[in-house]
């Protein structure tokens, strides 16, 4: 006998405290795409906020696109990003004899039922819908039908209520109606007896004990096949929230060229910290009055759903460099140091040794006030490990051979003749030999820097003095004197 879905049904008593469950739930087709980065840490703070749980679910029915690599590029960003979750990681597909299970159920008590339309009647319904330009809803004469062959090929669908409206009070979209006609009856178990990805999320976060489903919008239409489902089973629904997509710039939806790459790409190729990442990701979206540095802490004490904006935000590049170089300022230096390291031995061509780490290490006080991203910090601190003769940037040679005759070689004998190697005694020399030549600080310091790094811009002059020690800085400003003459 076929049943009918409820529509009436009261709406969820939304969780609170260590009840609450949030999941995120990847497809495993490709790296941690920076949007899904975002939804997750929504509900990573959601939970955290309340003391509930954080849970990790891998959407891996797709057998055909899901890869190890592409779940452990998942696994690895989540990681990188700090975002920890609760209990073993879920894997969907060994979940498929549970969500057949199901579907067994609702054909049991009549809320689904096998449909044996061919692929051409499919078409032909498709044909007509177009014709008609009107939208394709299967309306399946197998709905009201129980004279099919179980054992001939069929798919379950569910038999999903036609009459009235489904209305879902989600906590970011507000009220949101369909009419039920609108819905099709959906399918449940594929012809090969596999379940679809309907039935899979359902099920799944219904034995997850998942309260709060807090994904993109654009799987807002999905929530109301999904509640047709879990009114079906009679099961409990999840306060719902949609939260609008990232954009671009421009306003358009978020591409590759917007910056819609993984999160290992913002990690390795653009040299971004995770905490930066994450306040950048936190403030797309939702906002604390005008605070723009948001800490963990004070991220997981102010999350809410309430402020969670509806309107799609736009990627800026220009605040996330921003936000990292405070968060590049405020890191530690010996952890910068480790970051940028491997950047620079890829550039060498070789490993750093112990006491070049550790020199490293102390540049770091002068690089990363100068530097957005560890790109920057890696570049910045290369000069300190190339060997003689350095190779010189275009505007660096052409500072040295601007410069006045003698004025590097009287420098140099200056700092030679210093029997302390310290930052009062180096800007005392320098400033001493620039007043004797009638010149400001400047007019000095530009060629003197490019003798010293091969560069026109660097960290001051007396800091890449004090850093490459006396006997490398002797060493470059003699084998600078006569660059120009052989350049």
């Amino acid at each position: 006998m076929a049943t009918e879905i409820p529509t009436n049904i009261a709406e969820p008593r939304e969780a609170t405290g260590a009840d609450v469950v949030t999941r995120f739930a990847p497809s495993p087709t490709g790296f941690l795409h920076i949007g899904g980065a975002r939804t997750a840490l929504f509900n990573w703070l959601f939970a955290r906020h309340h003391g509930g749980k954080f849970l990790l679910r891998v959407e891996d029915t797709d057998r055909a696109r899901s890869t190890d690599d592409a779940i452990e590029a998942i696994l690895d960003g989540m990681r990188w990003l700090d975002l920890d979750w609760d209990g073993d990681t879920v894997f969907q597909f060994a979940r498929a004899p549970r969500h057949a299970e199901v579907a067994a159920a609702l054909l049991e008590k009549g809320a689904a039922y096998r449909c044996y339309l061919t692929q051409d009647e499919l078409a032909a319904m498709r044909a007509e819908a177009q014709e008609k330009r009107l939208p394709f809803r299967v309306r399946s004469p197998w709905r009201d039908r129980s004279d099919g062959d179980p054992a001939a090929p069929h798919v379950v669908r569910l038999r999903a209520p036609q009459d009235g409206a489904t209305t879902i009070r989600d906590r970011v979209q507000g009220e949101v109606t369909v009419q039920n006609a609108e819905l099709d009856d959906f399918i449940l178990l594929r012809s090969d007896g596999t379940p679809t990805y309907m039935l899979s999320v359902v099920v799944d976060d219904h034995d997850m004990g998942v309260t709060h489903v807090i994904r993109g919008d654009d799987h807002l239409n999905n929530a109301f096949r999904q509640i047709a489902l879990l009114r079906a089973m009679g099961w409990a629904e999840p306060v719902y929230a949609h939260v609008p997509l990232i954009h671009g710039a421009d306003g358009a939806k978020l591409s590759k060229r917007h910056g819609a790459l993984g999160v290992d790409a913002y990690r390795d190729e653009m040299g971004y910290l995770p905490e930066a990442v994450n306040n950048y990701l936190l403030r797309l979206g939702w906002g604390h009055g005008d605070d723009e540095i948001i800490s963990r802490d004070q991220a997981i004490e102010w999350f809410d759903l309430d402020h969670v904006g509806r309107s799609p935000s736009r990627f800026d590049f220009k605040k996330l460099e921003n936000l990292n170089g405070h968060y590049l300022r405020e890191a530690d230096d010996a952890r910068l140091a480790a970051l940028a390291a491997p950047r620079i031995e890829n550039q060498l061509g070789r490993s750093l040794d112990d006491a070049e780490k550790a020199l490293l290490t102390r540049a770091m006080a002068a690089l990363k006030p100068r530097a957005k991203t560890l790109i920057e910090v890696g570049d910045g601190a290369l000069f300190l490990f190339e060997q003689l003769p350095l190779q010189m940037e275009e505007k660096a040679a052409q500072l040295l051979q601007n410069a006045p005759e003698g004025l590097l070689a009287a420098t140099t004998e200056r700092l030679r003749g210093l029997d302390e190697w310290t930052a009062e005694t180096l800007e005392e020399a320098v400033r001493a030999e620039a007043e004797a030549a009638g010149l400001g600080l400047g007019k000095l310091a530009q060629p003197l820097r490019a003798a010293l790094t091969g560069r026109s811009i660097s960290p001051g002059i007396f800091d890449v003095l004090l850093l490459l020690g006396r006997e490398a800085s002797l060493a470059r400003l003699d084998a600078a004197h006569n660059y120009p003459a052989g350049a």
